[in-house]
């Protein structure tokens, strides 16, 4: 028997590829790429369940018509679909709003997300995407079914490139989708073509080599010196807490910068707002709605509230315009360079260098606690809809849990539903900035899985059982008031901040600080005599260095508000991954029982994906095979009848002579063959056992083991370092 005989017998035999099937797989992780991104816009906002019936629907008609529909007509089918989404959600932004649409508008608009606008920014992000999604499902479905693989890939790969620019698609997400398209082309066009197993080797293990290319080329971007600085042990990096951006994504250990970032001279403290955001992805916070320009004066709450004023220096670059809420009146920088954001934020248009100041006037809610106590649930139009929004994958006892905090406080008003969430993490939850960021909603796991955070875990949970329970809340960062140095406040990276505001009828938006002080003060004072100790340059303005931080200042509502530390403020953003971004998020790792840390979903997918494309190269090299020979050729194997035994030991030394010597010729006898490349006595032995158990009376046991012996012995010898092994 030849070698080639018994490879055919050892080894499993290739079967044809569904060329074709594997097509539209790729073709569904294509769309999954950028259908998760839009369901995940309608998860936030609202219509998730909408959401997956227009995307499979839309697939669906694709693939019924495709056969009978000609590809001009599904063209313009298609422009009727994204022209009637487009109408859809015109109508359905707001009249006073729609007022204001215009060309030079629209132009400016489609720049802003097509250079990194997020889509949950927009007004009726949800209409947005339930009116955008049919068109591309649709269209490259449609090819595909027409076998137009290409063009299928172009329009998938648009709407996929459309999310990528405005930030909302991540690295993982897009990463899928880019591979999703490179196995469309390659498998449609073997599909079209025709093709053999070793070339849809070959092109799994390109589609994985661009991933594994792709995961060990990912490096985090540098940036300048913020806030908030990543743990010397984390392996994260920090995005800058001083600029005001337009979302926030909750993180996982940091470490804070001591630097002063800017003074504030006023009679007395505040915290000072940078940002405030509306909308909670589960993951973080995302600033809805436009910026309009300054115009010299902005309106006030409701209640009037005591005048404050304060001038605010930059002590390094400012991408923020820090203010006491509510800011009414700017002044100190022209108004070009200030616009204001749909929440009542100010922020600058340009950085504010070092030495550059501003001066700003705000109203304090400064209502006692028995009227806010007293306030009942008269809201604004809009009000509730917009700070009561939750993720539609909230998961339910979120809500469960906030009901039994405000029941067993006796809490009826909303006022007073407040003071007992904050107190309850207050007292529940303890302040460290060491935490492992958790998988899935943050407040959820801050809840029901973690023991301790910082100020972005505690104001995310609170305004997330707020809204559960109906009362409009939404997130705020900032700093806290810093260190009274000569009748000025200095304010440093370690005052950096998140806190709540609840909004109360007649009265305006009342801050609530969930983090509890005590831990939060200790941290700072520490970090800041450490910071002084070694001398880190930019920790002290000429006059500070003496005097102690500003102690907790009382809240306009009477109550004690905690903290001057540490939390996102701005655009902040960890690791590799896109702040805000689907499939961006920083990889976590779960950890067990016995402390074991497993590996994070995202790290098991990428090993998946390498050994799926380590099998592949197997395959296409044979190298699989040759192992498993190799094995067989060195192995016994178990013992059978005597003849069984002996064909089988002839057959592993023709192996072993056809890899070293030649191969066995067509038509070439046992005897000839083994007599023409080896004069060894046991190689004769071997043959004349075979043709003993395959042409005579048989063998006994003494002979069968007797031939295995000696191929044994000569697989030995002439697979040894001297002799390599070549198969």
């Amino acid at each position: 028997m030849s070698a080639d005989t018994e490879r055919s017998r050892l080894l499993p035999v290739t079967l044809t590829a569904e060329f074709r099937l594997v097509t539209f797989a790729a073709l569904a992780a294509l769309t999954v790429s950028y259908g998760r991104v839009l369901y995940h816009v309608t998860d936030v906002v609202g219509g998730a369940r909408l959401m997956l019936a227009v995307l499979l629907g839309s697939a669906t008609l694709a693939v019924v018509v495709g056969r009978v529909l000609r590809v001009r007509t599904a063209v313009f089918l298609t422009l009727l679909l994204l022209g009637g989404g487009v109408t859809v959600y015109f109508l359905s932004v707001p009249a006073s709003q729609r007022a204001l649409i215009s060309p030079p508008r629209l132009l400016s608009d489609t720049v802003a997300l097509l250079t990194g606008l997020s889509v949950l920014r927009l007004t009726q992000a949800n209409v947005w995407a339930l009116s955008i999604a049919p068109a591309p499902v649709f269209l490259s479905w449609y090819l595909a079914v027409r076998r137009r693989y290409v063009g299928s890939v172009v329009v998938g790969g648009a709407a996929l490139g459309f999310l990528v620019l405005t930030g909302d698609a991540g690295t993982y997400t897009t990463l899928a989708g880019v591979v999703g398209a490179a196995g469309v082309v390659g498998f449609g066009t073997l599909d079209r073509y025709g093709g053999t197993g070793a070339q849809v080797d070959t092109l799994v293990i390109l589609l994985v080599a661009m991933v594994v290319v792709a995961a060990t080329l990912s490096i985090a971007p540098t940036t300048r010196t913020g806030p908030v600085l990543p743990d010397r042990t984390s392996p994260t990096g920090v995005a800058s807490f001083v600029d005001s951006g337009d979302n926030v994504r909750v993180v996982g250990t940091i470490r804070l910068s001591p630097q002063v970032q800017f003074t504030v001279q006023s009679p007395t403290e505040s915290y000072w707002t940078t940002a405030t955001y509306d909308r909670y992805t589960g993951s973080g916070w995302v600033r809805s709605g436009d910026t309009d320009p300054y115009v010299g004066r902005l309106r006030g709450p409701p209640g009037g509230g005591r005048a404050l004023g304060q001038t605010v220096t930059a002590e390094t670059e400012l991408g923020a315009m820090p203010a006491a809420w509510r800011p009414v009146r700017v002044e100190g920088l022209l108004a070009n360079r200030i616009r204001v954001t749909s929440q009542g934020s100010v922020r600058p248009t340009t950085t504010l260098d070092p030495g550059e100041s501003y001066t700003v006037t705000s109203r304090v809610v400064d209502a006692p606690p028995e009227e806010l106590r007293s306030a009942g649930t008269d809201y604004p139009e809009g009000v509730v809809e917009r700070y009561t929004q939750l993720p539609a994958s909230t998961p339910d006892r979120v809500g469960a849990r906030a009901a039994n905090v405000t029941a067993a406080a006796d809490a009826e008003t909303p006022y007073e539903k407040a003071l007992a969430i904050e107190a309850h993490l207050e007292s529940s939850k303890r302040y460290s900035l060491t935490v492992e960021r958790p998988e899935g909603d943050v407040a959820d796991a801050f809840l029901f899985e973690m023991d301790a955070g910082y100020c972005t875990y505690f104001a995310t949970t609170m305004v997330t059982m707020l809204r559960a329970e109906g009362v409009p809340a939404r997130f705020v960062t900032g700093y806290t008031p810093g260190e009274r140095v000569d009748g000025e406040f200095v304010v440093r990276g370690l005052d950096s901040h998140a806190w709540v505001q609840v909004y109360v009828p007649d009265e305006g938006w009342v801050r609530f600080d969930p983090t509890p002080a005590s831990p939060r003060e200790s941290a700072e004072r520490a970090r800041l005599s450490e910071a002084r100790q070694s001398g880190e340059p930019g920790v002290d303005t000429e006059n500070s260095g003496s005097s102690t931080p500003t102690p907790t200042p009382t809240g306009g509502d009477g109550t004690a508000v905690t903290d001057t530390a540490q939390a996102p403020t701005g655009n902040v953003s960890f690791g590799t991954g896109d702040s805000g971004a689907v499939g961006g998020t920083v990889p976590q790792r779960t950890t067990i029982d016995d402390g074991y840390e497993l590996p994070s979903t995202e790290t098991l997918a990428f090993w998946g994906i390498v050994l799926v494309g380590v099998g592949a190269a197997v395959r296409r090299t044979g190298a699989g095979g040759r192992v498993v020979r190799a094995v067989w050729l060195r192995r016994r194997g178990p013992r059978r009848d005597p003849d069984a035994d002996a064909v089988r030991a002839f057959e592993r030394l023709v192996y072993l002579l056809e890899r070293q010597e030649r191969p066995r010729r067509p038509g070439e006898t046992p005897r000839a063959f083994v007599r023409s490349v080896t004069d060894d006595g046991r190689a004769a032995r071997v043959l004349a056992t075979y043709e003993r158990a395959r042409y005579g009376d048989g063998v006994d046991r003494v002979a069968a083991d007797d031939a295995a012996d000696a191929v044994g012995e000569l697989v030995r010898e002439r697979t040894l370092p001297t002799r390599p092994f070549v198969g």
